[in-house]
């Protein structure tokens, strides 16, 4: 999914991500068995190729693990960079749609978030340089928003960078447990957890 397949009114709506069949294989293989534990072999035989194959689209399990990455930050990026579009002015306005994008996008794309930032480790360092930019890039957005808004008054925090961060972790974190048959439905979740982000800033 690209920066331009994302319009502004619809950063909301979730629908099949478009991976390959290749990563579609090698997401599901990470996330049941991790970078480490997941054969070539295996993702070839989910993905219904030999290993020339699977070869012959990516040439190792690391470009695997490297594009799956891409694909999920360029996504996640693009709906955030949509929700601040579609926002008000106010700080406070672009700060939920930014939380509420890092909800909805852990929630339904929970395998994808959860590979990415388990598998941080597993990256060569060009790699983990590269997805880690990425990452502070989205860091940064909600960081200059809450910059901003205790500037304007708007926030209370005296630690800005700090509960920017910590509200990150927060939505982040949703990766690990999200169920859909949980007790709350999404946009129940997404109610509680944007009072407590801004909870954190001291809105």
């Amino acid at each position: 999914m690209t920066e331009e397949s994302i319009e502004p009114a619809s950063w909301r709506v979730y629908r099949d991500q478009g991976l390959t069949r290749v990563l579609a294989a090698a997401l599901s293989a990470f996330a049941e068995r991790g970078y480490d534990g997941a054969s070539i072999r295996e993702i070839a035989v989910r993905a219904g190729l030999s290993v020339p194959g699977l070869y012959h689209h990516y040439p190792s399990k690391q470009a695997l693990l490297v594009g799956l990455t891409d694909a999920v930050m360029e996504e996640l990026l693009a709906r955030s960079r949509a929700a601040v579009a579609e926002a008000g002015p106010t700080a406070s306005e672009r700060f939920d749609a930014v939380v509420e994008s890092l909800l909805r996008f852990h929630m339904f794309r929970r395998d994808q978030a959860f590979v990415a930032s388990r598998e941080t480790r597993s990256m060569e360092p060009q790699a983990r340089a590269a997805y880690i930019a990425q990452r502070d890039e989205q860091q940064r957005m909600l960081d200059d928003i809450v910059v901003a808004g205790v500037a304007d008054g708007v926030f209370r925090t005296p630690f800005p960078e700090d509960a920017s961060r910590a509200v990150v972790t927060m939505c982040v974190g949703l990766s690990t447990w999200y169920r859909e048959d949980g007790p709350l439905t999404p946009d129940e979740l997404v109610e509680r957890y944007v009072r407590i982000a801004r909870a954190t800033v001291e809105s």
